[in-house]
C-alpha cells in the first residue's frame, strides 16, 4: 500500500517523502533563523515551493535571495527537489 501511495504521489508531482520531511524539519537551518521567523513553507509540487510570509518586505527579501536559496535547497535536499519559489504574503 505504501509503495502504491508513493507512486501516486510522484505521479502527481510530489517530491520524495524524505526530501519533503527534511525541507519542513530543517526550514530554520535552510533559510536562517531571522527569515524563518517570518516565513513558512506551505507546499511543494513539481519543484515549485510555495512559501508564505507575514510582511511584504520578507517577500521582497525572498525574491532577492531566491538564487542563493535554490542553490542551498539543491545542496541539502537534492538537485530536482526545489526548482522555483512562489511567495505569498499572508499577515498573520
Amino acid at each position: 500500500m505504501g509503495d502504491s501511495l508513493g507512486a501516486v504521489a510522484r505521479h502527481l508531482g510530489a517530491p520524495p517523502p524524505e526530501a519533503l520531511a527534511r525541507l519542513f524539519e530543517r526550514w530554520d537551518e535552510l533559510v536562517g533563523p531571522a527569515m524563518a521567523a517570518h516565513t513558512r513553507p506551505v507546499s511543494l509540487v513539481r519543484g515549485t515551493l510555495v512559501v508564505t510570509v507575514d510582511q511584504p518586505g520578507w517577500a521582497a527579501q525572498l525574491g532577492w535571495l531566491e538564487t542563493d536559496l535554490l542553490r542551498r535547497f539543491a545542496d541539502q535536499l537534492g538537485a530536482d527537489v526545489v526548482m522555483s519559489l512562489v511567495v505569498r504574503v499572508h499577515p498573520g
